[in-house]
């Protein structure tokens, strides 16, 4: 497959997706599925290594949220929206930074990266704003904005403008996300009261 066309239909799966998590709706990851599958292709292809290797991994954290969802637990009918508790911040920062570190000097010393150093950090960190997202975690909308900014650089650096420009409505649907969540989470506290 022609990689403009994988990127073209995986921006259109991209919006969709997001789109559908914003909504809560457990379709956001089969439909992530077939994003992350064509961006894998279309990174390696670009020559970011970090980027396409977490695709990969997003497809076995979109089997994890696939699952989370559809099971929220004992006595849940879904999974409710809540704040990210606070002895899980320090860890996600730590375990992002660490592994940040670790895939930037692999991919600065062992591969030809294009942006090895950034590369890793936006990998890093999405992986840390993925997780959240399988939790229903209401912070991680603030990880992808600050990742999506360092994104539509990156990817405008590479000439990769769909996927630049899927990154600036990445933007927008992230604050939308948040603005919504918080609504659900507002509920809930109200119907706890």
């Amino acid at each position: 497959m022609d990689t403009s066309l994988a990127e073209a239909i995986g921006v259109a799966f991209g919006v969709a997706g997001v789109w559908l998590t914003i909504k809560q709706r457990i379709w956001c990851w089969p439909v992530g599925l077939v994003n992350v599958t064509l961006f894998a292709f279309v990174f390696f292809h670009a020559r970011l290594y970090g980027a396409a290797a977490l695709q990969l991994v997003y497809v076995a954290l979109s089997v994890y949220g696939w699952y989370r969802w559809q099971h929220p637990g004992p006595d849940r009918r879904e999974l409710p929206v809540s704040w990210t508790p606070r002895r899980w911040w320090i860890g996600l920062g730590v375990a992002g930074a660490v592994f940040a570190t670790g895939l930037g000097l692999f991919l600065r010393y062992r591969t030809d990266a294009a942006l090895p150093l950034l590369d890793a950090a936006t990998t890093s960190f999405s992986l840390v704003a993925q997780w959240m997202t399988t939790r229903k975690w209401l912070d991680n909308w603030v990880v992808w904005i600050v990742v999506d900014v360092v994104y539509v650089g990156m990817y405008l650096s590479q000439q990769l403008y769909p996927t630049a420009g899927l990154h600036v409505v990445f933007l927008v649907l992230a604050t939308l996300g948040f603005r919504e969540w918080r609504r659900s989470v507002g509920v809930q506290e109200g119907m706890i009261s």
